[in-house]
């Protein structure tokens, strides 16, 4: 058991119980876990970016707004599990079972599905996406996204950009669902200047914007 000190908050475990435990809002960036029971506890708003969480019990956890992108769960359990707004994004779901988790607007973005056991979207309104959705925006919008991740923290969080530095556009479809268009560009273009802290979710952008404009 250990922290790895290459990501705040993120760590390394394997073998041991985190029961009950409440994780919401770390950064869980690139943490390795092994054969862990976190049964019952609160991953909301966490982003697993990176991460590998093999073999873990996550019975009756909470992963609200949660980012898994680019995470390796081979083998973890996921039952009675409550997904909202999640997103999943080149994740490895190899033996992953997901016996009557819930899914509420969750998206799955360049993911195996087959590979998982007892994972069934239909009737849902989850989306699957075998590669990142095209959108067409406007200039003015386009160019608020750029200037957006050239803040710091937006460009730390990797929330609006694609690993080649494209704009991600699943990011911008979720956001377009929350804001119009006008209203959105204008938020970005304020974020740019004015955001000042270090987030790692969507979710605080959507949060941001929804407190300052």
């Amino acid at each position: 058991m250990g922290k790895n000190h290459s990501v705040r908050n993120n760590f390394v475990y394997n073998n041991i119980e985190k029961k009950g435990k409440n994780f919401m809002y770390k950064n869980l960036e690139r943490s390795n876990c092994y054969n862990c029971d976190f049964t019952r506890s609160n991953f909301d708003f966490v982003t697993f970016r990176g991460a590998h969480f093999k073999a873990c019990v996550f019975f009756e956890c909470t992963f609200k707004w949660a980012e898994f992108i680019g995470t390796n769960l081979k083998g973890s359990d996921f039952k009675n599990t409550i997904f909202e707004n999640a997103i999943f994004d080149s994740v490895n779901l190899d033996g992953v079972d997901f016996k009557d988790a819930e899914f509420k607007n969750t998206i799955f973005l360049s993911t195996d599905l087959t590979k998982a056991k007892n994972l069934s979207v239909k009737n849902t309104d989850t989306r699957v996406f075998s590669e990142m959705p095209e959108l067409e925006i406007s200039e003015d919008l386009r160019i608020a996204v750029v200037n957006a991740m050239k803040n710091k923290h937006v460009k730390a969080a990797r929330v609006l950009d694609t690993k080649d530095g494209g704009i991600n556009m699943i990011s911008l479809m979720i956001l377009l669902e929350n804001f119009d268009e006008k209203s959105l560009t204008s938020g970005l273009n304020m974020i740019q200047s004015e955001l000042d802290c270090d987030f790692y979710t969507l979710s605080y952008i959507v949060k941001y914007l929804k407190n300052n404009m």
